[in-house]
C-alpha cells in the first residue's frame, strides 16, 4: 500500500487493517474489505500505548471554534466616555486583594454583570505601590495580571474586549471591559 508516494511500514499496514475491520459501512453500501497482507501471515501485535502514525490522525472529533479576537473599545465609545455621554454600568475595585481572591472576584463579577445584561464595566486594579518595593514583591501585580486573566479560556466567553480607562475613571490603574451578550435561553 502506498501513501503519497511512500511505502507503508508493516506496523502502519497492521494498524490500517485493524482500523478497517472496526469501521461500519454507510447504510446501503457493502463493507470494504481490508487489503490482504502482502507477505506476512500474521500482523505484528499492536501495543495499546502506541500512537497512530501522523497520517492516520483521528479526524472525526469536532473541535471548538477558537473565540474571536479581543477588540479594543471603539473610538466613538471612548469619545463618549471622555465626554461623559456614556457611563460604565458597574465597577469592581480589586485593591487589597491577593491574586487568587482577585481572580475569583473578577470572574464572579463579570458573570453576574453579563447575566444582568451589562455591556461596559470598570475594573479598578490600581497602579501598584509607590516607592521602593521590598525584595520578592512586585509592583502592580494585579495591573499586569488582569489583562492576562481576561484572555484565558474561562473568561473569554464573557469578554468582548478591554482597554485602559480614561483618566477620570482611574487611568492606567483601571480597565474598561466590554462584555459579550449572554447566550442563555430564557
Amino acid at each position: 500500500m502506498r501513501r503519497r508516494g511512500k511505502l507503508l511500514s508493516e506496523a502502519e499496514l497492521a494498524l490500517w487493517r485493524q482500523v478497517a475491520r472496526t469501521v461500519k459501512p454507510l447504510a446501503g453500501r457493502a463493507p470494504v474489505e481490508a487489503e490482504p497482507e502482502a507477505n506476512s501471515e500474521k500482523p505484528p501485535p499492536l501495543v495499546e500505548s502506541a500512537q497512530p502514525p501522523a497520517g492516520l490522525a483521528l479526524q472525526g472529533r469536532p473541535t471548538k471554534p477558537a473565540p474571536p479576537p479581543l477588540v479594543p473599545l471603539e473610538r466613538r465609545m471612548r469619545t463618549q466616555l471622555r465626554r461623559g455621554q456614556q457611563g460604565v454600568e458597574a465597577v469592581i475595585d480589586l485593591h487589597g486583594l491577593r491574586q487568587d481572591e482577585a481572580h475569583s472576584a473578577l470572574r464572579g463579577f463579570l458573570r453576574l454583570q453579563q447575566q444582568r445584561g451589562a455591556k461596559l464595566v470598570l475594573v479598578v486594579t490600581g497602579k501598584g505601590i509607590a516607592g521602593d518595593v521590598p525584595y520578592g514583591e512586585e509592583r502592580g501585580i494585579l495591573r499586569r495580571n488582569v489583562p492576562h486573566w481576561l484572555r484565558l479560556p474561562d473568561l473569554r466567553p464573557l469578554v468582548l474586549g478591554f482597554d485602559e480607562a480614561e483618566q477620570r475613571h482611574g487611568g492606567a490603574g483601571a480597565l474598561y471591559i466590554r462584555l459579550r451578550r449572554s447566550r442563555e435561553l430564557d
